[in-house]
């Protein structure tokens, strides 16, 4: 684990977030009890990022520790790629997601999480993160990159909202 860029590893599991960082906590409902299934397999494919068109690329399908992904945005010669490792998953009857952190190359250091869990009879979407740049653009982008994440976030609780009602289970 030594070619991550930060140091706070799996912090986002705790929902304590360590101090220096930007920090990002966005939650939506995305339908009753009955879409956790679709929700979770979604999450763990990466599917609300190739829904909102991040290229991602991985070793595997699905999200388990220790999995390299790599998000591409942008189009062409213009696409930034952004290198991760998974470090944790959470597959349970109530709660899935996991969370990955940036590796050297990143546009950000930090860690991201997304969750979906059963709260009150819903499904509730939540990403979780905490983040600062890592390189010069990012550094002189300041809050345009703030508002870039807290937008991402919100995408893709739409794109797992849309992907859930697709398999006729939102209520």
């Amino acid at each position: 684990m030594s070619g991550f860029s930060y140091a706070e590893i799996g912090a986002t599991r705790a929902e304590v977030l360590p101090r220096g960082y930007h920090h990002l906590r966005y939650r939506t409902r995305i339908g009753d009890a009955s879409v956790l299934a679709a929700a979770a397999e979604a999450v763990l494919t990466f599917a609300p990022q190739r829904a909102i068109g991040v290229r991602i690329t991985a070793d595997g399908a699905r999200a388990v520790e220790g999995l390299a992904v790599t998000s591409g945005l942008g189009v062409g010669s213009l696409r930034i790629a952004a290198p991760c490792e998974v470090v944790w998953v959470e597959d349970g009857p109530r709660r899935a997601g996991f969370a990955y952190g940036t590796l050297a190359g990143h546009p950000e250091s930090g860690e991201e999480a997304f969750l979906v869990e059963v709260a009150d009879g819903s499904v509730w979407f939540s990403v979780i993160a905490f983040s600062r740049p890592a390189r010069w653009y990012t550094k002189a982008a300041g809050p345009v990159v703030v508002g870039f994440q807290h937008t991402y976030a919100r995408l893709l609780g739409r794109a797992l909202r849309r992907l859930t009602a697709r398999e006729g289970h939102a209520r």
